[in-house]
């Protein structure tokens, strides 16, 4: 586990709003991205029956559709320990493949920090 006091506070801003989005929403999973331009976007799981996203895939969808063009780092709160495969290539796309992706799980506190790689 990662000392949250010890993460940057931009990095802390996005852990922050990836649980917020869980808890607001009531989702699986929340997620939070800082673009270039240090914006961030926030989102929850998409559960729909004819749309399936986990919430880092939905939170980097909402950065394209915003005009963004790199991502600077990623953050999700989940029950899961790591990061799926899928989360990563989405962040990769987007990011590169050294773009960090922070995983929390649900009380906030950082597990893990992997790359999109």
């Amino acid at each position: 586990m990662t000392d949250n006091s010890a993460l940057d506070p931009e990095d802390r801003k996005i852990v922050t709003l990836a649980r917020s989005a869980r808890a607001r929403n009531a989702v699986p999973e929340g997620a939070a991205v800082r673009d270039e331009t240090g914006r961030t976007y926030v989102a929850g799981t998409v559960a729909l029956d004819s749309l399936k996203l986990s919430a880092l895939q939905t939170a980097v969808a909402m950065a394209v559709a915003s005009g963004a063009t790199s991502l600077e780092a990623a953050a999700v709160v989940t029950e899961a320990e790591g990061a799926s495969d899928a989360d990563r290539a989405a962040v990769r796309d987007l990011g590169g493949p050294g773009t960090p992706v922070l995983v929390a799980g649900p009380d906030g506190s950082v597990r893990t920090t992997v790359t999109a790689g």
